[in-house]
């Protein structure tokens, strides 16, 4: 790869291919995005965002600039000097993980791969994926990796709503199939990123992104049992992290919440859970946390329907958010969502309100977000905070409802007359 700009397709325009396309063009390099959902095409070609983080004004620049096109037809990657692949990875039933996005993307490429390319996988997958998957579909072209063409894997690190690091900021792991394809990865991506990260192999930088994840994954899901512990000895798990945040070493704070949510930190261990399995061994730590992860939304139902003291069938909730994570218009694999579909099987009255998602449908029925009037939260039997959304009234919540059960402890410190019930901060009523 030359210093000189080079066209890049990018295959996937979600929530990763979508802000790279935006970080690429702003390196000044052309780029192709492609994606077969005809909706996203028609979006970005109408100058319209469907992702957060990226704004209708710079889609209609990015468009208006030339330098930006997007289409489903993979023909369109035959001029790309590189081709970043970007599609999902979920879980299939039984924690499986299910590459067919990925297969699909190599079955497509391969009749239109051109010597001299280089193919950089971002997905999260398991270690052995880019070696033993990606490369023998891409070489069923004809053409070999690491001799025809170059082949690299370099994980995601997007962090939908995160203002604190831009995306150019996060370091980039790169791991080649042979040392010629990684020097020309790290040309390419040392170009686009601040920081280049260069690891021996493939597998070291598939198995970097599930080790971040897996660390996050098993640490909120200690701290949310400990907080269910807590709530049963009566004491307050939050006073009890922010004493221990005073060590200056060897410890890091992790915090309460209604489980972890999203489509990379609970589904990565799962993938590596996966592989190790393939291997003949297990880990006993992902085992727990997704256990946990899986009772502490039970426990929050319980909590609420204990807090309040009625029959479910008497018994109405007003759930403030539904997105995996605040100030994001996403509910994929959200815990809050589960909360709610829980609650409705027990035959409780719930409503909820979210900013950023006006509409869910849960059993073939249409939930709309309400109002958060006063009336709304003065007639709901308990607030359940799920979401803690930046824009949260928390001081109309405190002055309003009657009763508050806030999982995320984002009303420490505020006053109003609502008796609030913490996740994790022992079993009495209070009053802020």
């Amino acid at each position: 790869m030359h210093n000189d700009k080079k066209k890049i397709a990018v295959v996937g325009l979600g929530f990763v291919g979508l802000p790279l396309s935006m970080l690429l063009l702003s390196k000044g390099f052309t780029v192709v995005g492609i994606d077969l959902d005809e909706n996203k095409i028609r979006s970005l070609n109408n100058g319209k965002s469907y992702i957060s983080d990226i704004s209708d004004k710079s889609v209609e620049e990015s468009m208006k600039s030339k330098r930006f096109s997007v289409s489903s037809s993979y023909k369109n990657v035959e001029e790309s000097d590189a081709i970043i692949i970007c599609v999902p990875t979920p879980l299939k039933e039984e924690y499986v993980p299910n590459l067919v996005y990925i297969e699909k993307a190599a079955e497509a490429l391969k009749a239109h791969l051109q010597k001299g390319q280089l193919v950089v996988l971002e997905s999260s997958t398991f270690p052995g994926t880019t070696r033993e998957i990606l490369q023998p579909l891409l070489e069923e072209s004809g053409l070999e990796a690491g001799k025809d063409f170059h082949l690299a894997y370099s994980p995601e690190r997007v962090d939908p709503g995160n203002v604190q690091f831009s995306l150019g900021d996060i370091p980039k792991v790169i791991g080649g199939i042979t040392s010629d394809c990684q020097e020309v990865a790290c040309d390419l991506y040392s170009k686009i990123y601040q920081t280049v990260v260069p690891v021996s192999s493939p597998e070291i930088a598939e198995l970097t992104k599930l080790l971040e994840n897996t660390y996050r994954f098993i640490n909120i899901s200690f701290i949310n049992e400990m907080a269910m512990l807590c709530d049963q000895m009566n004491i307050d798990v939050w006073e009890v992290i922010a004493a221990a945040s005073t060590k200056p070493y060897g410890f890091a704070p992790f915090y309460p919440g209604p489980g972890i949510s999203g489509h990379c930190i609970p589904v990565d261990p799962l993938y590596l859970q996966f592989k190790a399995k393939e291997k003949g061994v297990t880990s006993n730590f992902i085992e727990l946390s997704t256990f946990t992860n899986e009772k502490i939304v039970q426990y929050i139902v319980e909590r609420t329907l204990e807090i309040v003291g009625k029959e479910p069938e008497e018994t109405s909730v007003l759930l403030y958010g539904l997105t995996y994570k605040r100030d994001i218009p996403d509910v994929r694999d959200s815990k809050a969502v589960e909360v709610m579909e829980h609650l409705l099987e027990k035959g409780v009255n719930v409503t909820y309100h979210d900013p950023h998602f006006e509409r869910i449908m849960i059993n073939g029925n249409v939930h709309h977000s309400v109002s958060l009037l006063d009336k709304e939260l003065s007639e709901s039997d308990c607030v359940v905070i799920l979401t803690d959304h930046s824009v949260l009234p928390k001081e109309q919540i405190l002055e309003k409802a009657n009763l508050i059960f806030d999982t995320r402890g984002v009303l420490q410190g505020a006053k109003g007359t609502a008796k609030v019930v913490e996740l994790g901060g022992g079993t009495s009523f209070f009053k802020r």
